[in-house]
């Protein structure tokens, strides 16, 4: 489905929405920004981002004939229960948060004339806001779409296009399954990353020295502790049980490593060590880990 006569309203420009706005910039008729930051629209004007930028959600939305919401999770719930009588009959809503569940539900309570769709992107930086967008950012990213009961087919192939335009590929899952494939896959790597600089910070009060010596293994698996705070929280809040479910099979992994390395069973260390590796090797060149 062709964007080009289309006007599409991102509201939130951080880094997401940002970086959408510059990369759908030129592919739709307009591109019309929304942030209650006067220093985010000026930014994404002076950037080329938008065609236009303001701070009212209603003049933003009024013609728009796709709005995407791109701000942490719990704004995005607060802005489905203001959009309705705001958006125009048909409009598309669509989301770009990293849960679905609670998304979709509240989606699901808009007026019936218009269209939503969920969404998230798998793509992103630990820096955050306008600053931080680009518009290649979602260039060959996985884009999540999980479909209400009533959204039509057209508005998925809609969707679909959008994500197309972006340079992202679409991927349909229903919100609960999102949900528990994500808690594995970047929330639990959050509060691993986070949990990993806590420990290293509590023993640098006994030795500074810890700081000097931490290098690319560190820095590379303590990336995503330097997250924006706010945006995780609203994450791991309405992703609760995924999460805690993630996080205990974690424990049990962790436990299976100390308990070989207690016993100084180096053959079930090595076992576990491998399999970790193959996984992750698999992985890297796009394939499935054997079974």
């Amino acid at each position: 489905m062709n964007l080009t006569h289309l006007q599409v309203t991102v509201v939130g420009l951080g880094l997401m929405g940002g970086s959408l706005a510059g990369a759908l910039k030129g592919r739709c008729r307009a591109v019309v920004g929304v942030d209650r930051d006067p220093q985010a629209v000026l930014k994404a004007l002076e950037a080329g981002f938008v065609d236009r930028a303001v701070g009212s959600l209603a003049e933003g939305v009024a013609e728009a004939d796709i709005v995407v919401l791109a701000t942490p999770v719990r704004a995005i719930l607060c802005l489905l229960q203001e959009i309705g009588p705001l958006a125009k009959p048909g409009a598309l809503v669509m989301d770009v948060g990293s849960t679905k569940r609670d998304i979709v539900a509240a989606m699901e309570r808009l007026p019936a004339s218009l269209e939503a769709i969920g969404g998230h992107p798998m793509c992103g930086k630990e820096r955050s806001g306008i600053a931080a967008a680009e518009p290649g950012l979602y260039q060959g990213a996985a884009f999540i779409l999980t479909p209400l009961d009533r959204t039509s087919p057209e508005s998925v192939s809609l969707a679909c296009s959008l994500v197309h335009a972006v340079g992202a590929h679409p991927l349909l899952l229903d919100p609960e399954r999102h949900d528990r494939l994500v808690a594995r896959v970047s929330h639990l790597p959050y509060l691993l990353s986070c949990a990993l600089v806590a420990s290293v910070a509590d023993a640098a009060h006994q030795d500074q020295t810890l700081w000097d010596v931490a290098a690319a293994g560190f820095r590379d698996t303590s990336r995503l502790a330097a997250s924006d705070v706010t945006v995780m929280l609203d994450i791991l809040q309405t992703n609760r049980m995924p999460v805690l479910e993630a996080l205990a099979s974690l424990q049990t992994q962790l436990q299976s490593l100390q308990l070989a390395l207690e016993a100084g069973d180096e053959s079930r260390l090595r076992e576990a060590l491998e399999r970790a590796w193959r996984a992750r090797v698999a992985w890297a060149v796009g394939k499935r880990e054997p079974r």
